[in-house]
């Protein structure tokens, strides 16, 4: 399932070269699913038409692809960084030393990256200025098709935001799969309860904005904490020459797949500015 991002656009011409070599390493396709609005079985059908790319065979190639040949180190969470002359000794919540580097990048949400940048206390404070909005994000699977004339729908008036047929992306298995957003404000509304509690209301509201009952074999919600920057910083990345702590992501540069590779291409251009100037 595509819980996260669901699809991406590409409007400055740097992200629409990146996208265009996606397309031809196989990583990203264009989806021509059917994309519209739905309130409350009411379907309008979207009068503009953007060309849609996603991931293929699903949305995380794209990061695969970039991680290809990099040592990327999955499942540890770095906790401490501790000077060290010009440098900085990055250790993990386990205690684990992850050795020394020069320069440090927080690419993850404001509020993770705030304890990161201590160390360039105007960067931790631009830092903690951001406001991200959290989604729950349910996988719903169904027996039989669901009566809705469109692949993807913005829901108004819902407890969702978003839904979006799974098997109508390239690349994805068949089957009734189905992924149901929370809006911004239900899900803030019920942030700390549980997966198992939150699966069956997005469910029901499914339901509800279809105007039709529909029964899910089975259903598995994810929260996302921090989803969507409520706005993003006006500020395209985060870095501080002198102490080589910088942060990049969507809340600084906009809401979208796009906004966070601009962000990190605004910020290894600062880095390589520094390394080049040092």
């Amino acid at each position: 399932f595509d819980h996260g991002a669901q699809y991406f656009t590409a409007r400055d011409p740097l992200f629409r070269a990146q996208v265009e070599a996606w397309v031809a390493q196989g990583l990203a396709a264009e989806w021509q699913g059917r994309i519209g609005t739905l309130e409350h079985g009411a379907v309008t059908p979207s009068a503009r038409e953007s060309v849609r790319y996603v991931g293929a065979p699903g949305m995380n190639s794209v990061a695969q692809g970039l991680a290809d040949g990099l040592d990327v180190r999955s499942g540890v969470r770095v906790e401490r960084l501790v000077r060290e002359g010009r440098a900085w000794r990055l250790g993990s919540d386990a205690g684990e030393d992850l050795g020394v580097a020069e320069v440090v990048v927080a690419a993850v949400p404001a509020p993770q990256a705030v304890p990161l940048l201590a160390g360039a206390p105007a960067l931790a404070e631009q830092a903690k200025a951001a406001r991200l909005s959290p989604c729950w994000a349910v996988m719903a699977r169904f027996e039989a098709p669901v009566a809705l004339a469109l692949d993807g729908a913005f829901v108004k008036d819902s407890p969702l935001s978003w839904v979006s047929r799974e098997m109508s992306k390239p690349g994805r298995p068949a089957g009734e799969r189905w992924v149901l957003h929370g809006s911004p404000e239900y899900s803030a509304a019920h942030l700390e309860e549980t997966p198992e509690e939150m699966a069956p209301k997005l469910v029901e509201a499914f339901a509800r904005a279809l105007g039709t009952d529909v029964r899910a074999v089975e259903a598995v919600a994810h929260r996302w904490r921090y989803a969507m920057p409520a706005p993003p910083l006006d500020t395209p990345a985060l870095y501080d020459a002198e102490t080589g702590l910088g942060a990049c992501g969507d809340w600084c540069a906009g809401p979208r797949v796009e906004g966070a590779f601009l962000s990190g291409v605004a910020l290894a251009r600062q880095v390589a500015a520094g390394v080049r100037g040092s």
